[in-house]
């Protein structure tokens, strides 16, 4: 499988997570050219704030493979990783992360933070961004106006009901 191809499984991740009122994220781990594990961010339905795509993944990857360090597998997910999902990729030992789109708010691939290749790691990821980086910001960016426009709609209803008493 090439990055595209399974960018695009992560992808669809993604799209489940969108479908369940999470913020659209997903993730693959592929080890020997082959998907292993997905997640996608659940955050919300699990209570669980470290319930990023990411970690799911890595959580499924390494329950499969029933061990804690992943050395040989990749990760591609839709987002450049925040700093706790960098974290957990360090301590996986994760070879590989590929994403798709940069995150200038929080990305600790290199956007804010370089947590990857941090000088004194003793475990350095090799990194690469932009596959698929049209769409896997679309889904973002698609997400949260669809959000902001509900949120607009409910404060008018709620505006208007207030006129009625």
């Amino acid at each position: 499988m090439t990055d595209f191809e399974i960018m695009r499984q992560a992808l669809l991740q993604a799209e489940i997570a969108r479908r369940r009122q999470e913020v659209p994220i997903g993730a693959v781990v592929v080890l020997d050219g082959k998907i292993i594990a997905t997640g996608f961010n659940s955050v919300i339905a699990s209570s669980d704030p470290t319930a990023h795509a990411e970690i799911v993944a890595i959580r499924n990857a390494c329950g499969l493979l029933g061990n804690y360090r992943l050395p040989e597998a990749e990760l591609f997910v839709t987002i450049e990783p925040c700093a706790m999902c960098a974290g957990a990729i360090i301590h996986a030992r994760i070879r590989r992360l590929v994403y798709g789109a940069s995150e200038y708010r929080t990305g600790a691939a290199g956007s804010v933070f370089s947590i990857l290749q941090g000088g004194l790691l003793n475990h350095k990821t090799e990194i690469s961004g932009g596959i698929l980086e049209d769409e896997c910001r679309r889904i973002m960016q698609d997400f949260f106006r669809e959000r902001r426009e509900a949120q607009k709609a409910a404060k008018k209803h709620m505006e208007a009901g207030d006129e009625d008493e």
